[in-house]
């Protein structure tokens, strides 16, 4: 960490370059003796990664700014202040630190919270912004495993966030993160009351619940429609198998939660599947990574197209639908769509359907964007069916 970075001139310097060319920086000639170009357009360019994510860090003066990896690893703002109303008690350590962005939020509702570090630049970057921003954090640059074994002291909450150990394949077991939670599972209950696990959304959902044994809770996070990470929650002495899983909606205007368990979800027996009514609804990916596909036709009063088409639809509008609604213009065959499209310009959208929207674009040339919306999918008979809608949510 160079210090130098924050300097007045320097900051002054990366505050004004705000929306220069990072590579041009990197390239040209440093102004400053003590601050190279690399260094200044790494802060440049991490300042402007925190504009939309981590608005906290964006806006406040005096923020160091690590390298692109850490940043694209940690939380974001939204999925920080959810996480932060699952800490429990008086005392919180965060085992793989990090940027620190989850650590802060939490330290919040705690009265001593660790964060842990292995990296010791990134330990001493994290500190340095959590005085800058009044988080109350003590911060460690050491294994958080490790430290947490050897502490004489327990805590209430443990929080820990296993990533990949190897980078350039997909993961779909814990097992195959660091640090390992399965095999260490029996240190982290030793020494604390809850622990607050952080996953990618690749990880498969019961496989995770079985490889735990035991999980009390499960929040499926999305912001704006994209899945940003499952959190499990396990309480000591908690032998639950069958957890509440809740998909939380996270977006500027508030918070939007469904709660189900996997055991309801998986006796609810659909009545029927119904071709496309006045309005369609398209699930939120939370609820689709969680795999509720069948219990939210009675919860928001919808029916679903077809056994494996998770599209829905409804006469009266379902205004509190987790998801986005449209509204139906008109429903065709796809075989008669096909002879008598008269749309240049959609948003296209495939749902179980044998062609991706790529493919379907390019073979009846329509471009993208507009206000109309064609989904492509497979009606209640099997049939192959395209949708004109219009979206209003």
């Amino acid at each position: 960490m160079n210090k130098a970075i924050l300097n007045p001139p320097v900051q002054e310097f990366i505050h004004e370059n705000a929306r220069a060319d990072v590579a041009a920086v990197s390239l040209a000639k440093s102004p400053f003796p003590d601050v190279n170009s690399k260094e200044l357009a790494q802060q440049i360019d991490g300042r402007k990664r925190c504009e939309v994510k981590l608005r906290l860090w964006h806006n406040t003066p005096g923020i160091y700014y690590p390298d692109k990896l850490a940043l694209e690893q940690c939380s974001s703002e939204e999925t920080a202040k959810y996480k932060a109303r699952l800490v429990k008690g008086e005392s919180l350590i965060d085992l793989t630190g990090g940027f620190g962005v989850d650590a802060g939020f939490m330290s919040t509702k705690v009265n001593h919270t660790i964060h842990c570090e292995l990296n010791e630049e990134l330990s001493a970057i994290s500190n340095h912004n959590s005085h800058v921003l009044g988080f109350n954090i003590e911060h460690i640059h050491s294994n958080g495993i490790d430290y947490l074994k050897e502490s004489s002291n327990p805590f209430d909450t443990v929080y820990i966030d296993p990533s990949r150990r190897v980078s350039s394949r997909k993961v779909f077991m814990l097992k195959d993160c660091e640090p390992d939670v399965v095999t260490e599972m029996n240190p982290l209950s030793d020494k604390s009351q809850r622990i607050i696990i952080k996953t990618a959304p690749l990880l498969d959902i019961s496989l995770t619940i079985k490889e735990l044994g035991s999980v009390s809770e499960v929040h499926v996070l999305s912001v704006r429609n994209d899945c940003k990470e499952v959190v499990y929650v396990i309480d000591k002495g908690s032998n639950e198998t069958d957890p509440p899983i809740t998909c939380a909606l996270l977006n500027k205007e508030a918070v939007q939660e469904f709660t189900f368990r996997a055991s309801e979800e998986k006796a609810f027996l659909l009545g029927h599947y119904s071709a496309p009514r006045a309005f369609l609804y398209e699930p939120d990916v939370a609820l689709l990574k969680a795999g509720c596909f069948k219990l939210i036709t009675r919860e928001f009063k919808v029916d679903k197209l077809h056994q494996h088409t998770h599209l829905y639809t409804s006469d009266l509008l379902s205004k509190s639908f987790p998801g986005r609604t449209f509204t139906v213009i008109s429903t065709r065959e796809y075989g008669d769509f096909i002879k008598k499209n008269s749309l240049k310009k959609a948003n296209i959208i495939c749902r179980n359907f044998p062609q991706d929207a790529e493919k379907v674009r390019k073979k009846l040339r329509i471009s993208d964007g507009g206000n109309d919306y064609l989904l492509f999918c497979t009606g209640p008979k099997n049939e192959l069916l395209v949708i004109h809608c219009n979206r209003i949510a």
